[in-house]
């Protein structure tokens, strides 16, 4: 199991980095969803809580979540690279 062989080493890594990313995912979108609960829906739509008005709000929350998501990820990636530079 403790082996130093490089390729173990980066295919860990490799996972670890994905979970990571799918967790920031996932965590953006909800976020973003209980953050457009204070939206006042009303103003956009007719039915509010109507099917076709929730997909909308679901997608908007997926999109706008992906985004933040997105910036997160890349600021952490940047950082990573200016520690590097450092060193």
């Amino acid at each position: 199991m403790g082996t130093n062989d490089p390729m173990d080493q980066m295919l860990t890594m490799t996972g670890l980095t994905g979970v990571f990313s799918i967790t920031v995912e996932i965590l953006s979108i909800l976020l973003v969803w209980m953050l457009m609960r204070e939206v006042k829906w009303e103003t956009f739509f007719r039915f509010p809580q109507s099917p076709k008005a929730r997909m909308l709000q679901l997608l908007l929350a997926v999109a706008l979540g992906h985004l933040f998501a997105q910036f997160i990820l890349q600021y952490w990636n940047y950082t990573t690279m200016l520690k590097s530079f450092i060193e």
